[in-house]
């Protein structure tokens, strides 16, 4: 099983908000609030729907609004896909 890094997610967050990636390392950007790097809500939507297509998990909309930071988000995926 292959598991969502930091990195893959905010490439997958950069491409359905558009725009330039956000400056630093996976690490710096891990515990980042998406608001505080320009993600807003519709883009973390759209985020969600593509990681459940890609990575075949569900996501619902209150954990997608629980998961505010990068990490957190990937770490929901990552435990989805552990559960299957």
């Amino acid at each position: 099983m292959r598991l969502l890094t930091v990195t893959e997610l905010l490439q997958v967050v950069r491409e359905c908000a558009g725009g330039d990636d956000p400056r630093g390392s996976e690490a710096d950007l891990a515990d980042t609030p998406f608001e505080e790097l320009g993600y807003d809500s519709l883009a973390l939507l759209e985020t969600a729907g593509r990681l459940e297509r890609e990575y075949h998990v569900k996501l619902t909309d209150e954990m997608v609004g629980e998961a505010r930071t990068p990490q957190r988000l990937a770490d929901l995926v990552n435990g989805e896909l552990q559960r299957q």
